[in-house]
């Protein structure tokens, strides 16, 4: 046998170093125990994670599920945030309640029948508060004759209230200044002396005339000494047919007209009953629509507040 194949004495095997020999068993170098961070620490296995393929493998694929596990979720997640999105922009879902719906509905027969509504409420809610401010109804008039220009024109929306309403204190017991009366005591209103009147003669047909009184008769009067002699065409008593005045009441007559109401015949002495509101303020243009809808004008584009059109009533300030 070879000297490479004989045995290594015995003295020779497992012999401590003889730096180690002379080492306490604390300095002992001890082996990692693979729970230091670094780039040489082991694992819990044992093998050196820096340098163990298999390691890394495994590190990886761990990985790779979580992370194939968690796209699910966020993808589940986006895919929500976009169905709710739609959801809104769509209008209110099926599974929501019908109030919830009718008050939500961006489209379809729920809006429009929620529009309708709220512009009825509207309309109602004017209406009451015009109600009960001027305490007749309808609170409004429409204008559609020239009788009164330029101080009431055409088309325009009239506010009136009951005579007793809001009349000056120097009205009469029925609520109106006459033309005449507003002269001595500097009253005016629309631009003239005296009130402006809206009276409905019981028993015509049309609708009612809004003029200004000029005079103010009681049965019987020769009220010709007093008349304009403009107005009443310079005629003496005898030749007008209201003079002597059949009744008490007033001598009408429109701004823009030549003649009283009671000399041209449009209307006799016009009653203190008569009279169911006296004008206060008028709003320009906007008695079109009122107008357009019993077809006494042409509709022109909608005009805003047509809710507090829709609450008034056609007038006539008939034109000599």
């Amino acid at each position: 046998m070879s000297s490479g194949d004989e045995p290594a004495p015995e003295d020779e095997r497992d012999v401590p170093a003889e730096d180690d020999q002379h080492k306490s068993p604390s300095e002992m170098e001890t082996p990692p125990t693979g729970t230091e961070v670094g780039n040489d620490t082991e694992t819990e296995t044992g093998v050196n994670a820096s340098t163990d393929p298999d390691s890394n493998s495994n590190s990886n694929s761990i990985d790779d599920a979580v992370t194939t596990q968690t796209e699910p979720i966020t993808s589940s997640s986006g895919d929500h945030a976009e169905e709710d999105q739609r959801s809104t922009s769509a209008g209110p879902r099926a599974d929501h309640g019908f109030f919830y719906r009718f008050y939500h509905a961006n489209d379809g027969p729920l809006m429009f029948i929620r529009e309708i509504l709220l512009s009825a409420l509207i309309v109602l809610l004017i209406g009451g508060l015009l109600f009960g401010l001027s305490g007749v109804w309808p609170p409004m008039v429409a204008i559609e004759s020239e009788s009164m220009e330029p101080n009431i024109q055409i088309y325009d929306l009239v506010f009136v209230t009951a005579p007793d309403r809001f009349s000056p204190s120097d009205a009469d017991e029925y609520g109106v200044v006459t033309l005449e009366h507003g002269e001595d005591v500097g009253y005016e209103s629309f631009n003239k002396p005296g009130s402006v009147v809206v009276f409905d003669e019981p028993g015509t047909i049309g609708p009612p005339i809004i003029h200004r009184p000029h005079l103010y008769v009681e049965e019987g009067d020769d009220w010709s000494d007093r008349a304009d002699p403009d107005a009443s065409g310079d005629r003496s008593c005898s030749e007008m047919s209201a003079c002597p005045a059949p009744t008490d009441g007033y001598i009408t007559k429109g701004d823009n007209n030549g003649r009283y109401d009671q000399v041209s015949g449009i209307a006799p002495v016009v009653e203190e009953d008569w009279i169911t509101g006296v004008a206060r303020f008028r709003i320009p243009y906007l008695g079109w629509i009122r107008l357009a809808f019993t077809g006494q004008a042409v509709l022109t584009p909608t005009i805003p507040l047509f809710g507090i059109a829709a609450v008034g009533s056609t007038v006539l300030g008939r034109k000599t």
